[in-house]
């Protein structure tokens, strides 16, 4: 219980700082869209904590723990590679920019 009380409370954090920065117009929308679903996920992990164990049982993983580590392993990756391309899409408009 403790766990998922944790996991609850760390959350509900989360949405309130992408919230915030939303707000100071620090984070895009698109970013932001991004982070809420990862924590509404993680959200949904900790509210329903069967869900976890079901899934992975389902999925003939041995410990759901595992399935955890892999999808936040899989979504970190594509985080990885969203900013990746962000960052050469800038890199060349800013090329193109300075040759101007």
């Amino acid at each position: 219980m403790t766990t998922n009380l944790i996991a609850v409370i760390a959350t509900l954090l989360i949405f309130i700082f992408v919230f915030d920065l939303l707000r100071r117009g620090v984070l895009k929308e698109k970013y932001a869209v991004l982070w809420l679903f990862v924590a509404g996920i993680g959200f949904i992990f900790a509210v329903i904590p069967g869900l976890l164990d079901w899934l992975g049982t389902s999925l003939g993983i041995g410990a759901p723990v595992n399935l955890l580590f892999f999808i936040m392993g899989v979504v970190l990756l594509l985080v990885s590679v969203q900013l990746s391309y962000e960052l050469s899409r800038h890199e060349a408009r800013i090329r193109r920019l300075a040759e101007e």
